[in-house]
């Protein structure tokens, strides 16, 4: 396989199989809390959200194979950032433990979690999600579907906070 498409294969599949860890997080910690009574509140954009994220690195590895992608500085830029950004969400997660779900579930009157990242953020999660964004962007060199695809989701990004922060509004009095 020629470099110039390797690249953009290797780091989707990376992706990808990090993506099917988390979603399974995702799952396992939303039983449990669904079981301890936790509240689903109302979402606009979750259903476009669970494929945007993943279409968006998607749209970008392949732009990265229709161009080509010499491993270089950006390459290395883009996994620095990329290890930066896993590392602050993982840490997120971490803080959060079984409350960190895909969906907007809340425990109703459970205080809001200020350990960890939380204690100088209030969104750390998607910080790291549009850290892993540019990344993306970076290490397969998508120049158009790399900034759209970053602004689209930063969209979606902006709409779920307000969700987020309705739910916790609402539930965690």
């Amino acid at each position: 396989m020629p470099v110039t498409i390797a690249v953009p294969l290797v780091v989707l599949l990376a992706v990808l199989v990090m993506m099917l860890g988390e979603l399974w997080l995702s799952m396992s910690n939303e039983r449990v809390l669904r079981a301890n009574g936790a509240v689903e509140a109302d979402d606009p954009v979750y259903s476009l959200m669970r494929v945007a994220y993943p279409g968006v690195f998607m749209a970008m590895a392949l732009e990265g194979l229709i161009t080509g992608v010499e491993p270089g500085a950006m390459t290395f830029a883009g996994v620095s950032l990329m290890f930066a950004a896993k590392t602050l969400k993982f840490w997120a997660i971490a803080s959060l433990r079984t409350r960190w779900t895909y969906k907007v579930l809340v425990m109703p009157a459970l205080p809001l979690v200020s350990a960890g990242p939380y204690k100088w953020m209030r969104h750390p999660n998607y910080v790291a999600v549009a850290g892993e964004l540019i990344a993306m962007a970076l290490m397969t060199r998508a120049r158009v579907t790399g900034p759209l695809g970053t602004l689209f989701f930063g969209w979606l990004l902006w709409r779920r906070i307000a969700a987020e922060e309705r739910a916790m509004e609402l539930y965690s009095r």
